[in-house]
C-alpha cells in the first residue's frame, strides 16, 4: 500500500491526538502540491527535510514518500559544523522546511533555477541520520518497504492488529519515526508530546493501556523519579526501552513499579528494534532483549564468520526485511549487516549483548567491556549518569576512566571507588574518576564516544599539570 492510502481513514479515526485531523490532511495534499509542480518537469529532486514542527514534519515526509523523492531527514539542532557536513555530503536541490536553519541557505522549493540531478535509483529512498557512538553523521537508506516490514514485524511480535503510540522521542530519528508509522499504517492513535512537558506533568488524556511508549534509559530514570508519573507510566500497555544500555538496578526499579516494561535492541540500520523482550517476561525477572522479531534472522558469529552455537558469544550478524540498503554514498550493504556488538543468543532463543567489540579496553591484557563497569557504578546509587572508556597508558596498554555526574555534590571519587570494591574484579575498576555537569549524549540517550575519550584525555592531562604545579 502507497503512504497516501492510509490518510482518509486514519483522518476519519482522528488519529492524531490534540491536532486537527483535518487540518494534517490539507497540509499533505499542500506539500503534495508543492512537489508536484516542481517534479512536473520530470525533476527528481534531493530532498533535505528540516522542519521543527512534528506536524508538518510529518506532513511534508508523508508527502516525499508519496511522491518518491529521495528524502533526508535532518534534525534541527544540528550546529554549524554539523550542516557543513551534512551539506558536504548530501548536496540537496532543496532544504524543504525551515531552510533559514541552515546556515548560508537560501535556496527554495520556489528557486527554478535549480536543476536536480537525483540518480534515477534513488527514487523512494528515505535517508536517517546516525551518528552512532563515532559522531560522525551517516545517514541509512531506506524505503517505504523497509520500514512497513519492521512495522509488520513488531505487529506480529505483540500479536496486535492497531498499535497506538505516546510518542516523546524525536521524529527525524528512527525511534521516533518508527512510532509515528506504526500508528499510522496500522490504524491506532499517535500522541506526540516533548518529553520535558511530560516531565512536568503535561499528559495528554487517553488511556495509556491501550498505548506504547518509547524511552531511553535515562527518560525512565528521571519518571521513575516523580510519584505521580509513575503510576501513569504503569499504566501504559507496554514502555519500550532502547538506545543504550540500561543498568540493573534501574530495571529492578521498574519490576518493583510494575512498570510493563519492554527492553529492545535494534538501531537506525534495522528500521529500530529488531528483537524486543515482551513485558509478561520482563516482569518475571528475565534480563536480556528478548526475542528476535519475525521480520529478522540474527546470527552469533566468531572471528571467522563462523556461526556459534547457544550461549557462545561472538559478533552479531543480521539479516532483515528492514534492513537499510546501505549508507548513502558510503557502503552498501547487500542483505547483510555484520554489526560491531557483541552478544550471544541462549537456548530460548534470548538475545543478550555483551557489549560493543570497538568499545573494547584492554588493560593488562585483561578485556573489560564499559556496559558492564557502567551497569555497577550506576547500581552505588552515588551517580546520575556515567560512561566509561580507555585511554592510552604505557605500562597497562589502556587505563579505564569513568567519566560521571555525581549525584550530589558531596559525593566524591573516594566513595565510588569504595562502593565498586566489592562489585567488581579489581582490574575491571576504574583508575581515575572525572566528574562533570554532563555527559555527551544525544537525544536518544547514546554518548559520544570521540567526545567522552577527549573529556578523559583532557581531564587526565589537567591532573597532571595540576600534579607538575
Amino acid at each position: 500500500m502507497t503512504p497516501l492510502t492510509y490518510l482518509p481513514q486514519q483522518t476519519v479515526n482522528y488519529w492524531l491526538v490534540g491536532y486537527n485531523n483535518e487540518q494534517f490532511a490539507e497540509l499533505v495534499t499542500q506539500f503534495l502540491a508543492e512537489l508536484n509542480l516542481f517534479m512536473a518537469s520530470g525533476n527528481l529532486p534531493k530532498l533535505l527535510l528540516i522542519e521543527p514542527n512534528p506536524i508538518k514534519f510529518l506532513a511534508r515526509f508523508l508527502a516525499a514518500c508519496a511522491v518518491k523523492c529521495p528524502v533526508f531527514l535532518s534534525n534541527p539542532g544540528w550546529g554549524k559544523a554539523e550542516w557543513e557536513q551534512v551539506l558536504g555530503l548530501v548536496q540537496p536541490d532543496i532544504v524543504w522546511g525551515e531552510a533559514n536553519i541552515v546556515p548560508h541557505w537560501s535556496s527554495s522549493i520556489e528557486d527554478n533555477t535549480l536543476n536536480p540531478t537525483a540518480p534515477e535509483q534513488t527514487r523512494g529512498w528515505i535517508m536517517i541520520p546516525t551518528g552512532g557512538s563515532s559522531g560522525k553523521i551517516r545517514f541509512a537508506i531506506h524505503t517505504w518497504e523497509t520500514l512497513i516490514a519492521a512495522v509488520q514485524g513488531f505487529r506480529q511480535h505483540f500479536q496486535i492488529d492497531q498499535v497506538s503510540s505516546f510518542c516523546v522521542l524525536p521524529l527525524y530519528h528512527v525511534s521516533g519515526l518508527m512510532q509515528f508509522l506504526r500508528s499510522f499504517t496500522s490504524g491506532g492513535k499517535l500522541v506526540i508530546l516533548p518529553f520535558r512537558a511530560v516531565e512536568a506533568g503535561e499528559v495528554s488524556e487517553i488511556d495509556p493501556s491501550k498505548f506504547f511508549i518509547s524511552l531511553v534509559p535515562t527518560q525512565l530514570q528521571r519518571l521513575l523519579s516523580h510519584s505521580h508519573l509513575v503510576d501513569w507510566l504503569s499504566q501504559f500497555h507496554t514502555v519500550l526501552l532502547g538506545g543504550s544500555p540500561a543498568w540493573a538496578d534501574l530495571l529492578q526499579a521498574a519490576r518493583n513499579f510494575h512498570i510493563r516494561l519492554a527492553p529492545t535492541y535494534g538501531m537506525t540500520e534495522t528500521a529500530a528494534q529488531i528483537a524486543t523482550l515482551k513485558p509478561g517476561e520482563f516482569l518475571a525477572n528475565h534480563n536480556h532483549c528478548g526475542r528476535v522479531l519475525p521480520h529478522a534472522q540474527v546470527t552469533i558469529c566468531d572471528t571467522l564468520n563462523r556461526p556459534l552455537a547457544a550461549n557462545q558469544s561472538g559478533k552479531i550478524v543480521v539479516q532483515s526485511k528492514s534492513l537499510a540498503l546501505g549508507y548513502y554514498s558510503e557502503v552498501d550493504f547487500q542483505g547483510v549487516l555484520q554489526l560491531d556488538d557483541i552478544g550471544f543468543l541462549d537456548k530460548q532463543g534470548g538475545l543478550h549483548i555483551v557489549g560493543r567489540d570497538s568499545d573494547k579496553i584492554i588493560t593488562g591484557g585483561e578485556n573489560v567491556f564499559p556496559v558492564e563497569v557502567e551497569a555497577a557504578i550506576q547500581a552505588t546509587g552515588y551517580v546520575t549518569d556515567v560512561a566509561v572508556v580507555g585511554v592510552s597508558d604505557r605500562y597497562w596498554g589502556q587505563i579505564i576512566i569513568a567519566v560521571y555526574t555525581p549525584q550530589h555534590l558531596a559525593i566524591a571519587a573516594d566513595d565510588l571507588r569504595l562502593a565498586l570494591s566489592d562489585r567488581l574484579s579489581k582490574f575491571k575498576q576504574p583508575k581515575h574518576w572525572i566528574a562533570v555537569e554532563s555527559l555527551p549524549r544525544n537525544a536518544q540517550g547514546k554518548i559520544n564516544r570521540k567526545q567522552l575519550h577527549q573529556i578523559a584525555v583532557n581531564g587526565l592531562a589537567t591532573r597532571s599539570t595540576d600534579s607538575a604545579n
